[in-house]
């Protein structure tokens, strides 16, 4: 026992360090290529005199959209990665997330946010974590269990490094990734976020990623407004989404080449660049901006938050590599702002500072699309460490997700994995009986019987073998159908001598499957089946037979592999 809870505290602690120093240097990596490509506000300002900015404004996203693609259509399926494959993972308990496409995916994340693409940071933060937990686990040598809580310790680090809020990260994990509280699981993610939040807060004394004044909410009537920013917000949350997954479906039916498609985004966000800069990369400093008082006007904050909606949902449609996160950051932001201007029309003095504002309508969009709920309270929480700043965007919180999940869903994560014909909204025991095919249950002790064969040497052979069911196949292997003990009886009743052969009153069986048909599949399958075994059949050749029993004891195994996986306490 003892030596179970230390070897899942070391995979957390060596997991938290390596995920948490990671995590760091991709972030500033980021920071750099913003820096010396003239994407930061900063090296813009410098040269806003010089002609050629506007060549590169547009030629550094165009260029990065290309290496960006020539870098995912080295990854095996030729997509980027993102958190939507590590929640898959852990809830199929694979355990083990590919190396190769997780080094990809965040190279081609660095090299996009680097050149400006409008896609956030955060989603290939928890995709990196995520994979380096997962490779971790499996040169520590450890099995699939240990390797889905590395995936959990990888993304708890991850959130808490960006954020500075452990916290946060912990609960990110389990609502999120794991989707469960295993006992099991929480030291050692708790080691991990904790650990995260050490290196980027103590060793590297990062900034956090806004910082609000003491701010109070002025008049409890206001929690009204904090309700409606809550449900407009998931309705611009909705917009968003669907935006991502349009653009998707356009550029499929492009007929261009990989690389060429986020090149394409790149250039098109190069020219929208160059009348509303804003739009270029994470924007922190327009999210730092927007909860100061008149620091942006009405227009101007509507404006920014169309084109970056645009811009993002054209990015990620288009193939470049990055998260949904801080783009929903940024465009909640400026929605809040926007609220919160409009509040100062109507309320005047009695208003709360614009940035109680701004933050509802942060969380009020990001929620819903992450499907974090108590997350986004918690980076409101330890971000500010305001009490009535983080009541506020609980109202808020609450009533996006509540409207958010009934007109799309838990979350784009959820979506996206639905789209590969996974539903999470039934549970992980779906998820992980999708992926057992009948292959692996297949059994060849069955009753096999020529269509020549006489119907009474058919009969011996059933009660030779102690079974009601003989298959009928021909000699290049075709199943043509059933014989039944009772529809013998029946005609031994008509007929002693039990006149004719088996192919003259073989019957198809009313349920057939294929090979490849899942362990679900066969279980939704079975509610009306009556027999033996079922036969299971690959372009007409009867490749063996399933036992119902077979079927149910995998379903009934899968149910306990999750039990004790979520409630084991080492």
């Amino acid at each position: 026992m003892i030596r179970s809870v230390s070897v899942v505290t070391l995979l957390g602690f060596l997991v938290g360090c390596v995920v948490a120093i990671a995590a760091v240097g991709f972030v500033e990596a980021i920071v750099w290529l913003n820096d010396a490509l003239f994407v930061s506000p900063r090296s813009r300002m410098l040269a806003a005199n010089e002609p050629w900015l506007v060549a590169v404004t547009i030629a550094v996203p165009t260029l990065g959209g290309l290496v960006v693609g020539v870098l995912c259509a080295l990854i095996p399926d030729r997509r980027p990665h993102g958190p939507a494959d590590a929640i898959y993972t852990a809830q199929s308990m694979e355990g083990a997330m590919p190396a190769r496409a997780g080094a990809l995916t965040a190279a081609a994340a660095c090299v996009g946010l680097g050149a400006g693409a409008s896609v956030g940071q955060y989603g290939p933060l928890v995709h990196m974590g995520a994979s380096l937990g997962s490779w971790i686990s499996r040169v520590a040598g450890a099995g699939r269990y240990l390797g889905t809580i590395a995936i959990g310790c990888g993304a708890a680090a991850a959130i808490s490094t960006a954020f500075n809020a452990p916290i946060a990260g912990l609960v990110f994990a389990h609502e999120v990734i794991l989707r469960h509280y295993s006992l099991r699981a929480f030291a050692p993610i708790t080691v991990s976020a904790t650990l995260g939040y050490v290196v980027a807060n103590v060793v590297f004394e990062r900034p956090p990623l806004f910082r609000i004044e003491d701010v109070q909410v002025v008049s409890p009537y206001e929690y009204l407004a904090f309700i409606g920013i809550g449900m407009a917000g998931a309705v611009i949350a909705m917009v968003y989404m669907r935006a991502i997954m349009v653009s998707g479906r356009i550029s499929q039916n492009l007929p261009l080449p990989g690389p060429v498609k986020p090149a394409l985004a790149g250039m098109m966000l190069g020219i929208v660049a160059l009348q509303i800069p804003d739009v270029l990369g994470i924007g922190k400093e327009v999210l730092r901006f927007a909860i100061i008082e008149g620091a942006f006007t009405p227009p101007e904050l509507a404006v920014t938050l169309v084109a970056k909606l645009v811009v993002t949902a054209l990015c990620l449609g288009f193939g470049f590599a990055g998260g949904v996160f801080s783009p929903a950051l940024l465009i909640g932001i400026l929605f809040g702002a926007l609220a919160g201007t409009g509040m100062e029309w109507l309320a005047g003095d009695d208003r709360s500072h614009i940035a109680i504002y701004a933050v509802c309508g942060m969380v009020a969009v990001t929620s819903p699309v992450i499907g974090a709920p108590l997350t986004t309270i918690l980076i409101v929480f330890e971000l500010t460490r305001n009490y009535d700043l983080a009541t506020a965007a609980m109202v808020s919180v609450a009533f996006a997700n509540l409207i958010g999940y009934r007109i799309f869903g838990r979350s784009l994560f959820d979506r996206q994995l639905l789209s590969r014909g996974f539903d999470l909204s039934l549970g992980r025991d779906k998820v992980m009986m999708r992926q057992r095919t009948l292959r692996e249950f297949l059994s060849s002790d069955y009753t096999k019987v020529a269509p020549t064969t006489p119907l009474i040497a058919v009969r011996d052979a059933l009660i030779a073998d102690g079974r009601s069911e003989a298959y009928v196949v021909t000699e290049s292997g075709a199943y043509t159908g059933t014989v039944t003990m009772n529809r013998l009886m029946e005609l031994a009743v008509a007929d002693s001598s039990l006149n004719g052969d088996a192919a003259a009153y073989a019957v198809p069986e009313p349920l057939v499957l294929s090979p490849d048909d899942s362990i679900w599949d066969a279980m939704s399958r079975l509610e009306s089946f009556v027999g033996e075994s079922i036969p299971v059949v690959e372009e007409s050749r009867l490749m063996g037979v399933v036992p119902e029993a077979a079927i149910v004891q995998a379903y009934l195994h899968t149910l306990e592999e999750i039990r004790r996986e979520e409630n084991a306490a080492a």
